[in-house]
């Protein structure tokens, strides 16, 4: 079996054996198939297989808000019996040497004696006649569809669908799939089937504070009996005789097959809600689901066939795509599995290569922007280097050497630095800085916390001292006195380099002539703030306007060579992926939750050695509220019954920023012998004389996290460890903390994590800037780097998007990024 299979038979298993209570992973069910549907996707044999991927990630989505463990056990074991049945195909397959042959749509049972006769539901065309495409039917407003008055309009705005257009992208978020036909004398208790038969009785009752009514339903082949709850006017529509198809999940009392609140509609009816794949869409109070059905309905009806599809036809035909309209018809009312999930690969697609269109328009109006080239010093960068107290590494130097090209070109440079903690990237940093001051130019390095700042001023005041090149610091803390005269030297150019934190965006600092701007921890800086950094550079003092900046951003977490190429397409990418010699490997031991006395002893040997540590609380995904609370009791604790005699601080992410601040200074400068804290710790400064990283409930993080929380100590000559108590461990944890025991290398790391939870860690830190995905998700790698190789080919043939079958496409790709803003 795969490894995306086997992987959610074990969560299966385990859920199974802890009762059901959507506690085998961490984030629950639904968060696991949101990563798994991606690597199952990768590893499926064949179409059936990929339409039974489909099934699986719906029903694991919807798992969390099912009513009660039997509704919840239910549903695994009918998963179970699919990936059974699953095997068991696949192994017929592996015999016979080719495919099995999936059944044609919609299924249809071989009944018993004497059914009832079955109407043919004939699939509907997409396009039943030719219709020119016309790009304003995305913008009228939804109030065109037949039914839709002022009121439902309203509903429908709070769902996100003001246009035909965002009406037609509110995708269903799950299907019930009803296209099964079966005879009652054949139907099997968990089953989601169609029923046709005839209405024998119908009557009303009342139980307790419910109305009930009741049907039994005859089809020759025996009866059922069907049950809705508080809708008494169907008792003058269910009548003795009245033909009608019944879809919903088989049920079972007293060991017979029923109905609870089945879908229902007249035989004579166009299928909607029964007899086939019906769709489940988000609603909100006064939006009832078969309402939005109806207006579904209608507007693909009259509007899909109307709507331009952007996506070049050789790209269409080579992928073997359905269009744009049969996509967007079949999403919603699908005639087949195999029809669903063409549908959704198309609108997937579209929205990831739409998102790397952006990615590369943007990296080229970057480029094709003026820039101040700055001649690489072949001189200038040995005194430099000649004078620093160690040699760089064969990494340093390669990455030394690209950002030096980039800034020798008359393009601006658009760099980012990836190191691991303790890499060296201050040193590269610093050589940039020199070729910028000594070409003329000023440099400025933006940090997120004051602490960080200081840190990076003192470290570069070391190492540019010697290059009689001056260093300046501008926090919230920087004295008025101090600040105007910095404003001064910064606007006439004296200043030769600044270092500062959101205090160098403000509107009064100006620079004469802003050649670098550096960007540490990139990820923690919104939009804005970065793109406010660039500007800078590009107005000088005298109102003279000036060629963008070069621009490098840093970050110390590291991020799988492949995922960066696609999430950070406007970048160019340089990695320092080795360490500097000499450096005392962090020893990693994991550690039973029976051995947490023995952790708290080591602690505190430590620290009578006259070191300082950190302990690190559980992760509480519900909310920072209950984390903050949960981390202020754990603090309490330590304070009280395991360290009395000792120092204790707590850090939150519930703190200001000014206490987190005060905290972190009080720890760096030895006020404080342990710091408690939540995963706020992530990134943060170099405490050299912290030496032990205990992280409580290791499990529950993600192999990045824990390797940046591991990067918190380590910073000095003495040997360094990392503590990790798990409570319950899963498969996927063992995984990951066996790992971290086995090795320091982020980058290692990284390419674990992705092997093992997807993309999922790393999205984060560039989720901001990006547009908003409907239907595609980060985490599908295959089709992610589909979509990238298909975009660059068109731009190598069209770079701006300018040849008459582009414009669409050059539209929507301006709109959805004007949405989601500038990333630089």
């Amino acid at each position: 079996m795969t490894r995306a299979f086997s992987s959610l038979e074990r969560v299966i298993d385990l859920e199974t054996k802890q009762g059901f209570q959507d506690k085998a992973v961490v984030g629950g069910i639904r968060q696991f198939a949101a990563y798994w549907v991606g690597q199952a996707r990768e590893e499926a044999a064949d179409e059936a297989d990929l339409a039974l991927v489909e099934q699986i990630a719906d029903t694991l989505s919807s798992y969390s808000s099912l009513p009660g463990t039997e509704a919840r056990e239910s549903t695994l074991e009918l998963l179970q019996q699919k990936l059974k049945a699953r095997e068991e195909r696949l192994k017929e397959t592996r015999m016979t040497g080719k495919m099995v042959e999936k059944p044609a749509e919609p299924r249809l049972a071989e009944p018993e004696p004497e059914p009832i006769e079955i109407p043919e539901v004939k699939p509907e065309e997409v396009e039943p006649e030719p219709v020119m495409p016309d790009p304003e039917v995305l913008n009228l407003p939804v109030s065109k569809v037949r039914g839709v008055g002022p009121k439902i309009a309203e509903h429908l705005a709070i769902i996100g669908a003001e246009t035909i257009g965002e009406l037609l992208y509110v995708f269903p978020h799950r299907y019930d799939d009803y296209s099964l036909l079966k005879p009652i004398n054949r139907l099997a208790y968990g089953e989601q089937v169609t029923v046709i038969g005839t209405i024998w009785e119908t009557r009303a009752r009342r139980v307790r504070n419910h109305k009930l009514v009741q049907s039994t339903i005859t089809d020759g082949t025996g009866k059922i009996q069907a049950t809705w709850f508080n809708q008494p006017w169907l008792v003058e529509k269910l009548k003795a005789g009245t033909q009608v198809v019944l879809s919903g999940t088989v049920d079972q009392f007293l060991g017979r097959p029923v109905f609870q609140n089945p879908e229902w509609e007249p035989l004579e009816m166009e299928p909607l809600r029964t007899r086939r794949i019906v769709p489940i869409y988000p609603l909100t109070k006064g939006l009832s689901a078969h309402k939005m059905r109806e207006i579904m309905k209608r507007a693909i009806e009259t509007w899909v066939a109307q709507i331009p599809d952007p996506l070049p036809v050789a790209i269409r035909e080579r992928k073997k795509f359905l269009t744009l309209p049969q996509a967007l018809q079949q999403i919603h009312f699908p005639d087949s599995q195999e029809s669903l999930h063409r549908a959704r690969q198309r609108i997937i697609f579209d929205e990831l290569f739409q998102l790397q269109l952006g990615l590369l328009a943007q990296r080229r109006e970057w480029q094709s922007s003026p820039g101040r080239p700055i001649p690489f010093d072949a001189g200038l960068m040995e005194q430099f280097l000649q004078q620093l107290p160690y040699q760089l590494t064969q990494a340093q130097q390669r990455v030394v050497s690209e950002i030096a090209a980039d800034m020798a070109k008359d393009v601006p440079m658009n760099r980012l630095l990836q190191g691991d903690v303790g890499s060296g990237k201050t040193v590269v940093a610093a050589s940039a800085i020199v070729l910028a001051v000594r070409a003329g130019l000023q440099a400025a390095l933006m940090a997120p916390t004051e602490i960080l700042a200081e840190q990076h001023y003192q470290g570069l005041s070391e190492l540019l001292a010697k290059m009689n090149i001056g260093v300046l610091l501008l926090t919230g803390s920087t004295s008025a006195a101090e600040r105007e005269g910095l404003y001064a030297s910064l606007a006439d150019g004296t200043t030769q380099v600044v270092i500062g934190t959101h205090a160098l965006i403000q509107e009064s600092v100006q620079f004469k002539k802003l050649g670098l701007a550096v960007i540490d921890e990139q990820h923690r800086f919104g939009v804005d703030q970065r793109k406010s950094l660039r500007e800078k550079g590009l107005l000088s003092t005298d109102g003279a306007e000036r060629p963008n900046p070069h621009l490098l951003v840093m970050s110390a977490t590291p991020i799988p060579r492949s995922l960066a190429l696609s999430l950070y397409g406007d970048l160019d990418l340089s990695i320092l992926d080795e360490m500097p010699p000499g450096r005392q490997e962090i020893k990693t031991h994991w550690l039973k939750p029976s051995e947490r006395e023995r952790a708290y002893g080591f602690v505190r040997g430590q620290i009578e050695n006259g070191r300082q540590a950190f302990i690190i609380c559980p992760l509480v995904e519900e909310s920072d509220k209950i984390e903050a609370k949960a981390a202020v009791e754990e603090y309490k604790r330590l304070q009280e019954q395991i360290f009395p005699d000792l120092k204790l601080g707590l850090l939150h992410g519930r703190m200001k920023a000014d206490e987190k601040e005060a905290t972190m200074r009080a720890f760096y400068d030895g006020q404080i012998d342990i710091l408690v804290a939540t995963s706020v710790i992530e990134v943060g400064i170099d405490v050299p004389n912290s030496t032990v990283m205990l992280i409580e409930g290791a499990n529950r993080f993600g192999l990045a996290q824990l390797h940046q929380f591991r990067g918190r100590v380590g910073r000095s000559q003495h040997q360094s460890y990392c503590l990790l108590l798990a409570d319950t461990i899963s498969g996927d944890a063992e995984d990951r903390l066996s790992a971290l025991e086995q090795t320091n290398d982020g980058f290692l790391l990284a390419e674990k994590d992705l092997e093992i939870r997807g993309p999922g860690e790393f999205l984060g830190r560039r989720q901001s800037g990006l547009p908003e995905l409907h239907l595609a998700s980060l985490t599908d790698m295959r089709m992610l780097k589909q979509a990238r190789i298909e975009a660059q080919a068109l731009v190598e043939i069209d770079p701006n998007l300018e040849q008459s079958e582009h414009q669409t496409l050059r539209e929507i790709v301006a709109d959805i990024w004007q949405q989601a803003g500038d990333v630089s």
